[in-house]
């Protein structure tokens, strides 16, 4: 997949490849070999695209000597040393070379490891250092070409993932969209993609942030309990190409198309995507808000390759975040892309196969699961608990009472009504099961519910109070 580079790149590579280098005295100062000074004018930037090709394809093991050295042998990266221009000009030199002679990418694997004299290059204190992005860029360029999974490869991905990580982690959106077609150029199978996902806290933390910006919610805290309450809107979309935060669409889409690349390992991550960023809830958001269809069509492909693959634990929370409803919205929009057309109707049926079996209890049980509650219709139907409480303390012998324990110690402090929901709901057990009482004390929920009568929350301490109450009105009936 190719993607045009970004603005910066392409700009920095064009004044580098316009430089008038002093190759003469470079070669009397033996910072570069008579042979490849040669090699180089064979190449040059007056030669056309044709003639550099044959030239190339024709001496593939000299060029390999050239840019990677081999026993004996020293690479121009070696014998130049620290004369920057002249690095500067080989690195674009060798980005230019691998995109005009495939072939090559290939041929320097000849030399066993072919990232000796680079990696170092990667080393920077600060991401406005040149050699770094352009040996970064390189790299990607030779990996991506070469789809090699040697184990020289498998020991420089690491590196130009971490590298790649602090571009991501800038505030300068021109390089964050660098890092994020480099990720997407080097994500091209299993391997690569299980080596970015080992480096998540570095990789995907960072996407997580922009596609939050994107969304408009905070980070930490906040955004779980603004993608749960819903409190986010269209207002976010932003005017001039970019949405909530400034995030452009150029940006957001290469940030996708990223995440789309990952949806391949689902069945892999998926649940620790969802569990580790609520991938499911912030994605159906951005659908809410996408502007474009190119957009869409990522977002809707990425769901899909999630839920499919993870249906027992991803689908309740696609319910539970009601995209079944925003795709029926996005049905009536006048959508044109045929590819957008087919991921939305297979995420529908795969959506509704799922709803048409489920009771209200199956979809309590799927909220309580995802560990963030809210105001839900269960909650404050006497029905609902009437005829499911008993239901709910025996299912998977009493994990919801343990899962609403694990919720009641959080602190949730961007979103205490959590507490004071799960404070309702253990009331309304004691109130329609109080023979189970102490099913309850044994998981600590008695005690926890005393502790939030002292929240600083109104509606936390009206809750435990309601819920402490009827604790108290059975041990006295029993007294």
């Amino acid at each position: 997949m190719s993607l045009d580079p970004p603005t910066y790149l392409a700009s920095l590579q064009s004044n580098i490849r316009q430089r008038l280098i002093p190759w003469d005295g470079a070669v009397r100062a033996r910072t570069v070999t008579e042979d490849q000074y040669a090699k180089v004018r064979a190449v040059d930037k007056a030669k056309k695209p044709e003639q550099r090709r044959e030239v190339v394809e024709a001496d593939l093991d000299g060029y390999r000597l050239l840019f990677v050295g081999d026993e004996g042998k020293p690479s121009v990266v070696e014998t130049a040393g620290k004369n920057a221009n002249i690095v500067q000009y080989m690195l674009v030199l060798l980005a230019d070379l691998l995109d005009a002679v495939p072939s090559l990418a290939k041929s320097l694997f000849k030399t066993t490891d072919p990232y000796r004299h680079f990696l170092p290059l990667l080393h920077s204190n600060t991401t406005e250092d040149t050699i770094p992005l352009l040996t970064a860029h390189a790299l990607t360029r030779l990996m991506s070409l070469a789809r090699d999974e040697s184990r020289a490869t498998l020991q420089a991905l690491p590196v130009l993932l971490t590298y790649l990580s602090g571009l991501a982690k800038s505030t300068d959106a021109g390089l964050q969209d660098i890092a994020v077609q480099e990720y997407s150029a080097l994500l091209f199978g299993h391997v690569s993609r299980e080596q970015f996902w080992k480096q998540r806290s570095e990789t995907v933390g960072p996407l997580i942030k922009i596609l939050q910006a994107a969304a408009g919610i905070g980070n930490g805290g906040d955004s779980a309990a603004n993608l749960w309450s819903g409190s986010t809107s269209t207002r976010n979309v932003g005017l001039e190409g970019s949405l909530g935060g400034g995030v452009g669409l150029q940006l957001l889409y290469h940030v996708l198309l990223v995440g789309w690349q990952m949806s391949f390992e689902a069945e892999e991550i998926g649940d620790d995507l969802n569990d580790e960023y609520d991938i499911v809830l912030l994605y159906t958001q951005l659908l809410r808000l996408s502007p474009k269809e190119k957009t869409t069509r990522l977002i809707l492909s990425t769901l899909y390759n999630l839920l499919e693959a993870n249906q027992k634990s991803l689908l309740p929370t696609a319910v539970l975040a009601r995209l079944p409803g925003l795709l029926e919205n996005l049905t009536s929009r006048h959508l044109t892309d045929p590819d957008l057309l087919e991921d939305l109707e297979s995420l529908k049926e795969l959506l509704a196969e799922y709803t048409k079996t489920k009771t209200t209890f199956d979809e309590y049980v799927a909220e309580v699961q995802a560990g963030h509650l809210r105001w839900s219709p269960p909650h404050r139907s006497e029905v609902f608990w009437a005829e499911n409480a008993r239901k709910i303390l025996d299912f998977e012998n009493g994990e919801i009472p343990r899962k609403l324990a694990a919720i009641m110690q959080q602190p949730w402090d961007n979103d205490k009504q959590v507490l004071a929901i799960a404070c309702n709901d253990i009331g309304c057990l004691v109130k329609e099961v109080p023979e189970r009482r102490h099913q309850l004390e044994k998981i600590g929920l008695k005690r926890r519910v005393m502790e939030l009568m002292q929240s600083d929350d109104e509606n936390v301490r009206w809750e435990s109070l309601r819920a402490l109450g009827g604790w108290l009105k059975y041990s006295f009936e029993q007294k």
